[in-house]
């Protein structure tokens, strides 16, 4: 069983930058893909950032260049780092944990971030 605890939203300018965390309990965090999704009022949830157990990472479009996605595993804490935001990163976030294939995914509670223009 793995808990997931998002940390770190909150209110942002535009242009400025947040850096979101999200800590796991349990044990074996090393071998679960690390992902962010955000979903703003009206929309579906949507892939942010991903990484995976062996560090390869990957962004959707809207956000390349402008957030990164890290892990650490011996804190057992993926973070979102994000920058140059927009009024249309606000959203609620949240983190997932999944080992791959039929392998069971864990979800934290989410964070809000709100970004001012």
């Amino acid at each position: 069983q793995v808990q997931l605890v998002e940390s770190g939203g909150g209110l942002g300018q535009a242009g400025g930058s947040l850096r979101l965390s999200c800590a796991a309990s349990g044990s074996a965090f090393s071998i679960y893909h690390m992902y962010w999704y955000r979903q703003a009022p009206g929309k579906q949830r949507e892939l942010v950032a991903q990484i995976s157990a062996s560090g390869i990472t990957n962004y959707a479009d809207s956000v390349k260049g402008r957030f990164t996605i890290s892990r650490d595993n011996a804190k057992k804490t993926v973070y979102l780092e994000m920058s140059s935001l927009k009024p249309e990163d606000t959203a609620v976030y949240y983190c997932r944990a999944w080992t791959g294939g039929f392998g069971r995914q864990y979800w934290g509670q989410g964070t809000q971030v709100t970004v001012s223009s």
